[in-house]
Formats: structure tokens, C-alpha cells, sequence
């Protein structure tokens, strides 16, 4: 008979990796949809993790990942992990798309905010809305549902974490904006702030050619009046 493993593991902070400050900056309003073409167009969570209050259409949060693994209907590694937040955090739970009961609730969005945490990320529902819009705290999440979770664990934090097929480490920078949220692994950020400024210019000046008009993209037209393209009667 094996022993059981600890209610909860933590990665002692020290052990955890962090961007920096002017790493995090420079990750700062910049859509999502501009990160995923500089990571091959990929990076982002499932569609189905929404903005909880889209009443702000200019919405764009940035902050290192802290990683909490709560498994399925269990509140109690969330909770715990309150306590390993530093300022500027993004809080990011797994209940292993878990949907049948609540992964937060009001409480707990309130306590995330006032030990500094920028925002919450999770796989599952969450419950009190009133209340956790009353919190302030941005919150990506996959609806409603006002089940109550359990509240015993175990529980891994500041471990890596997977969602929706997405491998998330604490340190990661997570990007969240109307369109959803985009995660950049530690080991990427410089390549991906590398390839920022040359996508940005391209997407901004294709964005002013069309509001000044233009009926087509160039590249398109070109391809057109290529031979790759063959017209029939």
C-alpha cells in the first residue's frame, strides 16, 4: 500500500521563475491576437474561457502566471494559494475543466485582490457574480454555476498546470484582453518581444490601409494575378 501524498505542494517562491518587470511592459497593450502571430499562431486557451465582465472594451491585463492545480470540485489549493501571491500576479487554476460546480466565488476574488493579484484565470465556472464583480478583480472563466466546490484538497501550487491543452508554468506572462488570453512560456519571451515590433507595424498599417478604404490585400491581389490562380468558365 502506497502512503499518501501531502494535502498540499507548494514550490517554495525561490524555486519559481519570474519575468521582469521591463519583460512584462513590454507585453503591455498589446492584443492578444498580435502574440499568437508571433508565437505561429498559437499561445491562446479555449474559446470557451471568456472575459467574466465585458463591459470595458479597452480591457488588456498583463502579469506573471501563478500556477494552482486544484483538481476537480475542490476549492481548497485556490485558497492556499492566496498566500503565495505576490503584487502583480495572475492567478491561474486548474480544476481540470471541472464544470458541474463553481471553481471561486466572490470570497475568494475578493481575498486574490487584496494580496495583490492582478487577475484569475480558470478552466471552470464560477458562482456569486454580484458579489465578484463587486471585487474589481478581472476574472477569465468558462460561466455560471453556483454548485459548491469541496474544500479538501490536495492540491498543487506553483506547479505546472495544463488547460485546455495548454502547458502553463508559474512565470509564464499571461496576456488577457476582450478576444481571451494568451499564454507565453518563460523561455519565450525575449524571442516573442523580438518578433512584436515588426507585427505590430504590419498590422497597423494593413489596419490604416483598410479604414482609408482599400478593397483588397496587396498580397492577395498579387496572388490573383499570379499563375497559381486559374479562372474556368
Amino acid at each position: 500500500m502506497i502512503e499518501n501524498p501531502p494535502l498540499i505542494k507548494i514550490k517554495k517562491s525561490s524555486s519559481r521563475k519570474k519575468p521582469s518587470q521591463s519583460q512584462i511592459k513590454s507585453f503591455e497593450n498589446i492584443p492578444t491576437g498580435f502574440i499568437c502571430d508571433a508565437m505561429e499562431g498559437y499561445g491562446a486557451l479555449s474559446p470557451s474561457i471568456k472575459l467574466l465582465d465585458q463591459s470595458n472594451k479597452a480591457f488588456h491585463v498583463v502579469g506573471p502566471a501563478l500556477t494552482v492545480n486544484s483538481g476537480a470540485s475542490d476549492v481548497l489549493g485556490l485558497q492556499v494559494a492566496i498566500s503565495e501571491i505576490s503584487e502583480g500576479d495572475i492567478v491561474v487554476n486548474s480544476v481540470k475543466g471541472w464544470q458541474e460546480t463553481a471553481s471561486a466565488g466572490d470570497r475568494i476574488a475578493g481575498l486574490i485582490k487584496n494580496n495583490g493579484g492582478k487577475a484569475l484565470i480558470t478552466d471552470g465556472p464560477i458562482r456569486d457574480l454580484n458579489g465578484f464583480l463587486d471585487t474589481f478583480l478581472p476574472c477569465f472563466c468558462t460561466g455560471i454555476n453556483p454548485n459548491s466546490p469541496y474544500n479538501s484538497g490536495p492540491a498543487t501550487i506553483g506547479f505546472p498546470i495544463n488547460i485546455s491543452n495548454v502547458e502553463i508554468n508559474s512565470g509564464d506572462i499571461i496576456i488577457g484582453d476582450m478576444d481571451g488570453v494568451v499564454i507565453v512560456p518563460f523561455l519565450k519571451i525575449d524571442d516573442v518581444i523580438s518578433k512584436l515590433e515588426n507585427i505590430i507595424k504590419i498590422e497597423n498599417d494593413m489596419d490604416k490601409k483598410v479604414q482609408d478604404g482599400i478593397k483588397i490585400s496587396p498580397k492577395i491581389q498579387e496572388l490573383l494575378n499570379s499563375d497559381k490562380v486559374k479562372y474556368y468558365d
